[in-house]
């Protein structure tokens, strides 16, 4: 009995190292893209396909078009097809590609996407995809529409809280045709509705209770498992709840609004000395990128300080 399991112990070990290796060099890859080296980007892309090539393979291929080596771009969008990238709206008009634009492959790229996506989109449920996509129109819109209304008039002003009550009132509706959706269907996937449409289960999900949101937690992370929903959607997911329950947030998605500072501030996350580590591995970038679409610079250090610091005066 012994030496089983010390042989398993043995096989397991190289396994965990090589996943560790892994994510260490994707999470150097992100951040060198983000630091706009592209060049040393490509290189731990490189490096970490020599570990699993299964993943990463378009953002890899954006790194080495802005790096001009085309044959490496080409070669790593046309691996992300054949293993199910079909997004043809975004190569065409995602920036980093630009450089391929002049390319003899560029257009048999695109052609190899088209029909790969005409044969998926044979295949849909073209009313429940209609559906879901005039949800996902209706509550994206009200959520700009608020967004502007803050930037504009205020956080408190009447014009924000006004639409704050029209969004109210949109999500209950659109979480009851959700509700409805996967308790007959389960998680519909991208498989069935494409991206965008499937998108929406997750944007209504996440708008929703706390109640609600737990309810439909395990399926979600079924459906990662499974690649018919996106793992970073559900970081996200995974995030709001631990903070609605009063735990720490894994992966630094969630903000609050410091009414006393008048500004945005990152919510306590667990070990935050590795969030950008746990971002990478769900294909999340880096936080100090992120944290800049509410004015937020980065420091990690302050964020500690100011973390102890909170929780001391609790």
């Amino acid at each position: 009995m012994k030496q089983k399991i010390l042989i398993f112990t043995l096989s397991i070990i190289p396994c965990l190292v090589m996943a560790q290796d892994y994510d260490a060099y994707m999470h150097k890859a992100d951040s060198c893209y983000w630091a706009k080296n592209y060049k040393m980007a490509e290189e731990y892309f490189k490096l970490a396909f020599t570990i699993n090539q299964e993943k990463h393979l378009y953002n890899a291929a954006c790194a080495a078009s802005l790096a001009n080596d085309l044959d490496t771009a080409f070669s790593w969008l046309n691996l992300a097809v054949d293993k199910g990238f079909t997004n043809v709206n975004q190569i065409e008009k995602d920036p980093d590609l630009n450089n391929l634009h002049g390319d003899k492959r560029w257009n048999a790229l695109l052609e190899k996407v088209q029909k790969k996506l005409d044969i998926l989109e044979a295949n849909y449920d073209k009313p429940l995809q209609k559906e879901l996509i005039q949800i996902f129109y209706d509550d994206q819109n009200i959520r700009h529409q608020f967004i502007e209304a803050e930037k504009q008039y205020g956080f408190k002003s009447s014009v924000a809280d006004s639409l704050a009550q029209i969004m109210i009132k949109i999500d209950s509706i659109n979480l009851q045709k959700i509700e409805n959706i996967l308790d007959k269907k389960g998680w519909v996937g991208k498989d069935v509705v494409g991206e965008q449409a499937s998108m929406t289960i997750f944007l209504v999900i996440q708008h929703s209770d706390l109640e609600t949101q737990k309810k439909y937690l395990p399926m979600m992370r079924e459906a990662v498992k499974k690649g018919i929903a996106n793992a970073a959607n559900l970081a996200l997911l995974e995030d709001r709840i631990a903070l609605r329950e009063g735990r720490k947030q894994i992966y630094g998605s969630q903000l609050y609004y410091d009414e006393k500072e008048g500004k945005y501030r990152v919510s306590p996350i667990e070990d935050p000395d590795n969030v950008d580590r746990r971002r990478a591995e769900v294909g999340l970038g880096p936080i100090s990128e992120y944290v800049k679409n509410w004015g937020i610079e980065w420091n990690l250090e302050t964020y500690k300080k100011e973390q102890i610091k909170e929780e001391s005066e609790k």
